[in-house]
């Protein structure tokens, strides 16, 4: 069954599809870390699983990535996706009907960056596709969605988990409630970021970020504080590439042999990208936590430390309280961060934004 307690509207919009027949197409969309991708790889299972001789089997397989009338697409651009990624996969697919199930079922991961090319090449099969065709499209971002495709699609609603909701989550997952209640802050919403941000990995990177947001403000700019952000983000890029690895030798489990080459193939570019898009949101998310740090110094100084995102590390904040043009420094982080999306170097991106930084707080104390 879908856990879907947290999500009324998709209850509705998914518990009919399996009580009665699914739409042919589905836009998944709510903020990250709310569910989406589980749910759409359950509600797969649910809809593969039916008739089935044994149901179990089927939902097993679907869970794991080897039932054949399942295709999981992730773009292969760094920031889009490409005609390439849907042409074969999914319109080239779904013009042949399914090896087992009563459905071939396709599943195509943040829709919002798809480029006109693969948007022109996926519309015929959404107006007319062949009964037994779903669509799954997912996104965080509902509204960059180009209006050909989401108005082809019955759309489904996930949404956010609360601050408190997030905490209580972590808390039941053995966090300490001062851990729990920043991490859940700190996620704004996102519940994947929440449980990153609470272990150990996340807590290194949130110190990587702590100290290249603190060095401009105590003139330490010198000691190169965003080495450590980049650290942080090489090693999240090499963890994800070991899952994928992991991945695929689990699914070489439940494939013949003559498979493994042609899947072996697949997943040496799949791990390949997902060690890029892994390091590259890891140092995109360390800079956005640097930006709240920024944030939760103007919210001191407005008086409001019950505002304050990084709730475990008041003491601290404190000590760099009193700055001024915080808000120019926001505004330099997110700029940094909106350069990152084209490929500048990540190095000399980092180090200029320090300098840059410390340029900022040094010249208004010094003008004051």
């Amino acid at each position: 069954m879908l856990a879907l307690d947290h999500h009324p509207h998709a209850q509705a919009v998914l518990g009919a599809a399996l009580r009665d027949a699914p739409a042919h197409a589905y836009l998944f969309h709510g903020p990250a870390g709310s569910g989406k991708r589980e749910i759409a790889r359950a509600f797969a299972g649910e809809l593969l699983a039916r008739d089935a001789r044994d149901p179990e089997n089927v939902k097993v397989r679907a869970e794991h990535g080897s039932h054949p009338d399942l295709t999981w697409v992730i773009p292969s651009g760094a920031h889009e996706m490409l005609r390439k990624d849907v042409a074969d996969a999914v319109v080239g697919a779904a013009a042949h009907t399914p090896f087992e199930a009563r459905h071939r079922i396709f599943v195509l991961e943040r829709v919002d960056v798809m480029n006109d090319e693969a948007a022109n090449a996926l519309l015929k099969t959404l107006e007319e596709p062949p009964s037994y065709v779903v669509l799954i499209l997912l996104t965080d971002r509902p509204t960059q969605v180009l209006p050909t495709i989401a108005s082809r699609c019955q759309t489904v609603r996930f949404d956010p988990p609360t601050t408190a909701q997030l905490a209580e989550r972590l808390e039941h997952q053995g966090f300490a409630p001062d851990t729990a209640q920043a991490a859940a802050r700190l996620s704004l919403g996102d519940g994947e970021k929440a449980v990153r941000l609470a272990t150990g990995d996340g807590m290194k990177l949130r110190a990587a970020a702590e100290s290249f947001a603190r060095a401009p403000l105590n003139n330490a700019v010198a000691e190169r504080p965003w080495r450590a952000l980049l650290d942080r983000a090489k090693q999240a890029g090499a963890d994800a590439k070991q899952q994928v690895e992991r991945q695929l030798a689990e699914e070489l489990q439940f494939l013949p042999k003559k498979e493994h080459k042609r899947k072996e193939t697949e997943f040496t570019e799949r791990a390949r990208r997902a060690d890029r898009r892994a390091a590259t949101q890891a140092l995109d998310h360390a800079l956005q936590l640097a930006g709240l740090w920024y944030r939760d110094l103007a919210v001191l100084e407005a008086g409001a430390p019950e505002l304050v995102f990084h709730s475990d590390r008041l003491g601290t904040l404190q000590q760099d309280a009193g700055k001024p043009n915080l808000r120019q420094a926001q505004e330099l982080v997110e700029d940094t961060r909106a350069r990152l999306i084209l490929n500048v170097s990540e190095e000399l991106a980092c180090e200029a934004l320090a300098y840059r930084l410390e340029e900022t707080f040094s010249s208004s104390a010094s003008s004051a």
